[in-house]
C-alpha cells in the first residue's frame, strides 16, 4: 500500500491484539525472539541503505546540523527528562529515539545499556511514544511547511531533521512532493549514521559503569571482573559492515531490493514483537511525565532541525 508504514501497520497490530484478547503463553518466546534479536539484524539490514558519498554530498553545513539535531537533541531530553524527574533509562531512550531513529535507535541502546532487560517496560514505553508522536508529526511538519512558505527542498530537509521514523520520513515527503521525498530520506539517514558512535559511547560508559558497581560492592575481592558488554555491540559492526560494503562496491540492484524486503520484513517482525508488549494499562500508569518529555523531545528536535535547516544548511 503506497504511502503506508508497514512498521506501523504490524506495531499497531500488535498493540491492539495484545489489548484486545489474551495472547497464549506458548507465543511469548516467539514475540520475544521477534522483539529482540529480528530487530537488531533488521538494523543490521539498514546499513544497505547508506551511501557514504550521498550523506558526505550534503555538505559540511547540512551535516553540521545533523550532527547538532542528534547530539542537542539527546542532551536537551537528558536535562529536562530530569527535570522532570522521568527514570533515567526512559529518558536516554526517549532522547535517543526522538533525536536518531525511532523505534530502531530505541531497541538498540537498549541492547547496549539494557543487554538482560531488567528495564524492558521502559523500552515498550519508549516505542510506544515514538508511535505516537512520529505519527502526529506527518501532518503536522506537512501543514507548517506550507504555512511557513518553504521550498520542498527546504521542507525535505527539515522533515528528514524533525521527525523519528523513516517510514515517517517518507510518508511527509511524498507529501509535499518534488524533491522533498529524496532529500529528507538523505537527512534522515545521516541521523541514522550516528546511531553506531552513540552506541559505542554509551557502550564504554555502561562497562565503566559496571566495573565501577564491581569495585564498590567488593573492593578487596580477588575474583576475576565479571563480564562485560562488548565494546561495540554485533548489529552495530553489522551495520557498519553494510555500509562499508554498499559505499565501496558496486551491489547489484536485486541485492538491495531483496536487503530492502529482508530490513522490512524483519523490523516490521520487529515492530509486531514489540507492540505485543504494549499494555495500554500500563502506559496509563506510567503517568503524564514521560507524555510531557516526549512531547519536549519532538519540540526540541523540530526547533534544532527548522533553525540549522533554514539557516546555515539554505
Amino acid at each position: 500500500m503506497p504511502g503506508v508504514s508497514a512498521l506501523l501497520i504490524a506495531i499497531i497490530l500488535g498493540i491492539l491484539l495484545t489489548n484486545v484478547t489474551t495472547l497464549p503463553q506458548s507465543l511469548a518466546p516467539g514475540i520475544d525472539f521477534a522483539a529482540k534479536k529480528l530487530l537488531r539484524l533488521g538494523i543490521v539490514f539498514l546499513g544497505l541503505q547508506l551511501v557514504l558519498s550521498d550523506i558526505l554530498a550534503l555538505g559540511a553545513p547540512t551535516l553540521l546540523v545533523v550532527v547538532c539535531i542528534v547530539t542537542g537533541g539527546i542532551a536537551s531530553t537528558l536535562l529536562l527528562g530530569r527535570l522532570l524527574r522521568v527514570r533515567s533509562q526512559l529518558s536516554l531512550l526517549i532522547a535517543c529515539g526522538f533525536s536518531i531513529c525511532g523505534a530502531a535507535a530505541v531497541a538498540g541502546v537498549a541492547g547496549v545499556t539494557d543487554p538482560e532487560d531488567k528495564k524492558e517496560e521502559d523500552t515498550v514505553t519508549a516505542v510506544a511514544l515514538v508511535v505516537i508522536f512520529g505519527t502526529l508529526m506527518i501532518p503536522l511538519i506537512s501543514l507548517l511547511s506550507t504555512a511557513f512558505g518553504l521550498d520542498p527542498e527546504t521542507a525535505g530537509k527539515w522533515a528528514g531533521g524533525s521527525i523519528h521514523e523513516i517510514a515517517q520520513v517518507v510518508a511527509v515527503g511524498g507529501i509535499i512532493g518534488g524533491s522533498a521525498l529524496s532529500t529528507a530520506v538523505v537527512i534522515k539517514l545521516a541521523r541514522v549514521l550516528l546511531l553506531a558512535p552513540v552506541a559505542l559511547i554509551l557502550s564504554i560508559h555502561q562497562r565503566q559503569q559496571q566495573r565501577t558497581a564491581a569495585k564498590s560492592a567488593d573492593p578487596a575481592s580477588n575474583k576475576p571482573e565479571a563480564k562485560l558488554p562488548p565494546l561495540v555491540p554485533p548489529f552495530i559492526i553489522g551495520f557498519l559492515a553494510l555500509v562499508a560494503l554498499r559505499s565501496l562496491l558496486p551491489v547489484p540492484e536485486f541485492v538491495l531490493d531483496l536487503g530492502q524486503f529482508a530490513q522490512t520484513w524483519l523490523l516490521a517482525a520487529a515492530m509486531f514483537g514489540l507492540g505485543c508488549g504494549v499494555k495500554i494499562r500500563s502506559l496509563i500508569t506510567v503517568g503524564l511525565r514521560p507524555f510531557i518529555l516526549a512531547a519536549q523531545a519532538t519540540l526540541v528536535v523540530a526547533t534544532i532541525s527548522f533553525i540549522g535547516m533554514t539557516t546555515l544548511a539554505a
